[in-house]
């Protein structure tokens, strides 16, 4: 009896395992690439000290230092309005950004050239 229930055991966990697919090396290598692109996202939020229009950039203080970042951004670059703890987004425009306005800053941050692809003002609620 304790042969059979040793047995069946047996089958069920070889069975429970052949259910699940295996994953491949094809899979676990796009599953890192995933995973560092996404890591190769970069934020930065802060209070706006210079908004140069013509050159397409911010200058941004991180709240609490006196650590600054120029952030630059072109015509792909997504601008939206947001009150903080809503979920209503609010496309914009670049004009809209105002100096002493604060921002979140999303995009890629390659040798210290940051490249915004979304610039978040946030509203004061």
């Amino acid at each position: 009896m304790l042969h059979k229930l040793v047995w069946v055991s047996g089958l069920v966990i070889a069975l429970s395992i052949a259910a699940f697919p295996r994953m491949n090396s094809s899979q676990s290598a796009t599953q890192q690439d995933k995973k560092e692109t996404a890591s190769k996202k970069a934020r930065w939020e802060g209070v706006v000290i210079r908004h140069d229009a013509n050159g397409q950039t911010l200058t941004i203080r991180k709240r609490g230092t006196e650590d600054e970042k120029i952030v630059h951004y072109d015509s792909s670059t997504q601008f939206v309005s947001q009150a903080h703890g809503s979920k209503k987004v609010n496309p914009i425009d670049a004009a809209d950004i105002k100096d002493n306005d604060r921002v979140i800053c999303i995009g890629h941050d390659e040798k210290g050239h940051f490249e915004a692809s979304l610039i978040s003002k946030r509203l004061v609620p």
